[in-house]
């Protein structure tokens, strides 16, 4: 299952990238920044839900 653990830290990985994308473009494109933000928050949001699922897959193979 390390695996799921690397996969787990890849989406942290590309909120850090999206994050970093949204603020070298703050003053050319904002929509773009939108859109940047919103990825970011999506990746963030699956490592806390891939976290939970892989420590629930983890306890029921004990």
């Amino acid at each position: 299952m390390k695996i799921l653990q690397f996969f787990q830290y890849a989406y942290l990985f590309f909120a850090v990238l999206f994050v970093w994308d949204a603020i070298s473009n703050i003053g050319i494109d904002s929509t773009r920044v939108i859109i940047s933000f919103l990825f970011a928050g999506l990746a963030i949001f699956m490592f806390f839900f891939r976290k939970k699922f892989r420590k629930k897959f983890e306890n029921r193979n004990k």
